[in-house]
């Protein structure tokens, strides 16, 4: 019979291994005990309702001629038990869990270890360090550089993304210099794959941000200014994606639409990209969709921002970090995503809030780390 001692000896090799063996691209293993620690809390009426959004994203998807086949698939990268079924039945769980708990007039069992652990299985997610050191040699951000630089073997890098608050003004001004456009009057009407078949004659493929910033469409007319923010504030939208704007006394929402084709370049500063996007407006705070129209609604705290493309939508994922000396928790449903994702699996993208600056932003988030131990979470079969 093996001691308490061997047994602990075991299982360090074991993770000493592992670590060995999944260091460099991401890799997903499946880890039977792992340390949740205590469960930070999170509105799970949000967390349902992100899961419904996500679901019904699915439904319409699978129901149309144009499947969102990019985005529908069970990971490319994670093991073949994570199937695509489970993913819609653990989404389909988390609601039903809310439910029951809301009926019954108790505390939510997705904030319980003991419950999460008994009905889910989870798959512990390694990073891919070499293409994040690759990136970080390219940068000439010293905090960027530092920071893909000291990905552990064993954690995600975690950022965290807002809503930016913003005033904004419905005309020109010497302050508000700088508008969201709509897309392009030779694009209106034209669905995504029209607009790709005519792309070498289109507007939205002819210019950088910079062009535009330099007044092109505004000098030629060649689209709608949706409302007018200042060039600080639209490097902010452009690279949060979202805009939460005071117009006039109004809150008004809008939303990236499409972009100019140009890639984002993770190696430099947000005011240096030359990818532009155009906007629309929408109802609410806004994450992945093929279409404009057909977009899941996002809640903070409880949505992340990932490569959709390699890992799949609607995963649910744990991120796991020390908060004032214990073991924390937090879940979310990956359903968001963003040009900086492109090749790359070392990193999840945290939606917290909406703010208008970094000294709010900071203030509120500066206990979230930038590395945590990270787990997709499927429901038991």
């Amino acid at each position: 019979m093996m001691t308490v001692f061997t047994q602990s000896l075991m299982a360090f090799t074991l993770l000493c291994i592992a670590l060995a063996s999944y260091a460099g691209d991401a890799k997903f293993v499946l880890e039977s005990d792992p340390n949740i620690g205590q469960m930070q809390l999170f509105k799970t009426s949000d967390l349902c309702q992100v899961a419904k959004n996500t679901t019904r994203y699915i439904a319409d998807s699978q129901n149309s001629s144009d499947i969102d086949s990019e985005a529908l698939h069970p990971g490319k990268l994670i093991s073949p038990a994570i199937t695509f079924i489970r993913v819609k039945k653990t989404l389909d769980f988390i609601c039903q869990t809310y439910t029951e708990d809301v009926r019954a007039k108790q505390q939510s069992r997705l904030q319980n270890t003991t419950f999460l652990k008994q009905n889910f299985d989870f798959y512990r997610w390694y990073p891919d360090t070499e293409t994040a050191n690759a990136i970080s040699q390219k940068s000439s951000n010293a905090a960027k550089n530092r920071l893909l630089n000291n990905i552990p073997a064993d954690k995600l890098f975690i950022t965290k993304y807002y809503t930016k608050l913003l005033t904004a003004s419905p005309v020109k001004t010497a302050e508000y210099s700088q508008a969201l456009y709509a897309l392009p009057f030779d694009e209106a009407g034209l669905s995504l794959g029209q607009a790709e078949l005519k792309k070498t004659s289109l507007t939205r493929f002819k210019y950088s941000r910079q062009e535009v910033i330099a007044g092109v469409l505004e000098q030629q007319k060649l689209a709608k200014p949706l409302v007018w923010i200042t060039q600080d504030g639209l490097h902010d939208v452009l690279l949060q994606g979202t805009g939460v704007l005071e117009v006039d006394g109004t809150t008004r929402y809008f939303n990236v639409h499409r972009n100019n084709g140009i890639p984002y370049d993770y190696s430099i500063g947000k005011a240096e990209q030359a990818r532009y996007w155009y906007f629309a407006e929408v109802p609410s705070v806004m994450g992945y969709g093929k279409t404009l129209a057909s977009k899941i609604a996002v809640k903070p705290h409880v949505t992340f921002a990932g490569n959709i493309k390699e890992f799949g939508l609607g995963k649910l994922i744990m991120v796991n970090y020390p908060l004032n000396g214990q073991s924390t928790s937090q879940i979310g449903i990956l359903a968001d995503t963003g040009g900086a994702f492109d090749n790359n699996r070392f990193q999840l993208d945290f939606l917290v809030d909406s703010y208008y600056g970094w000294n709010d932003y900071h203030l509120a988030n500066k206990h979230l780390p930038d590395y945590a131990n990270t787990w997709v979470m499927l429901i038991k079969e």
